[in-house]
């Protein structure tokens, strides 16, 4: 059995175990803002909003969030510095699962732990409101377990 398929089937179980509801978001990781906003506003046409670097819609069809993160804010979000680690992976993207509420993140992060994977952090509540435990994963995407109470609302 290859690596990936065992992987793979190492995160079916988790997300069966978690009773993940859906996806909440997908980012694109930028260390080039300016860049990204070209090629996903100017050039493709993507209805991206925000008020700094970081971009995002909720008005793309089959996806609640879709965003372009700055690797500078992903780095505060997940270490609470303004610098990616150099010891660990680029992440290129950013998926966030939802579940059912707050409380299921902190299971979830724990279950993520007792199955050897390393939290970037555990379950915290951001300032805009979403409880999210991170990881980063061995393909670098920054996976999140989240609950955004406001993606609770929008069905």
């Amino acid at each position: 059995m290859s690596v990936s398929y065992k992987t793979a089937l190492v995160w079916f179980a988790l997300l069966k175990a978690m009773e993940i509801e859906f996806i909440a978001s997908v980012a694109v990781v930028t260390s080039d803002p300016s860049a990204s906003r070209r090629l996903y506003v100017d050039a493709i046409g993507l209805p991206l909003e925000g008020q700094d670097e970081y971009i995002h819609s909720e008005k793309i069809g089959g996806c609640k969030h879709f965003g372009v993160w700055p690797l500078a804010q992903a780095a505060q979000a997940c270490f609470g510095t303004g610098e990616w680690p150099v010891e660990r992976p680029v992440p290129q993207a950013s998926i966030e699962f939802e579940v059912v509420d707050a409380e299921a993140v902190g299971a979830a992060g724990e279950e993520l732990r007792a199955s050897g994977y390393e939290l970037l952090h555990p379950a915290r509540e951001e300032p805009w409101g979403q409880t999210v435990a991170r990881l980063l994963s061995n393909e670098g995407l920054i996976i999140g377990i989240s609950y955004a109470p406001a993606l609770h609302h929008v069905r």
